[in-house]
């Protein structure tokens, strides 16, 4: 499901933005008193997803391992069913991480959502920019 797609956030959010004039919507889903899903957490899915790993995921983005769990957990309590599943590694074999298929679409529908929300907002920003200074 998720190979289909050309967009990538791992692209959008790793570099550093060039500030100048730059237009950086942050869409977050709610749940209860929680962020269910923003763009660090998605990041986060997709770091997964590619590496099969949470501490890879994490050493990527410069995250502790710990605080990756925690994002992890926080995801797997807001939806109704787990977005990430675990293996128990250990000193013989690794463990590992992978998104579920419900994860899979919490991701692929969270970079739609955010792709459309970037779309609609492109009229707008390009009036706001020609009132920026330079």
């Amino acid at each position: 499901m998720w190979a289909s797609h050309s967009w990538s956030l791992i692209h959008c959010l790793s570099s550093k933005p060039n500030l100048k004039k730059q237009v950086l919507p942050r869409l977050r889903i709610g749940s209860g008193d929680e962020v269910a899903i923003g763009p660090g957490k998605a990041e986060l899915l997709e770091r997964v997803l590619r590496s099969g790993s949470i501490s890879e995921a994490a050493r990527q983005m410069n995250m502790s391992y710990m605080r990756a769990w925690t994002l992890i957990r926080t995801m797997n309590r807001c939806f109704r069913k787990p977005v990430v599943v675990t293996t128990r590694g250990g000193r013989m074999g690794g463990g590992g991480a992978e998104l579920t298929e419900i994860g899979q679409k919490v991701l692929t529908l969270y970079v739609r959502m955010n792709a459309e929300c970037l779309s609609a907002i492109r009229s707008d920003w390009r009036q706001l920019q020609r009132l920026l200074r330079a």
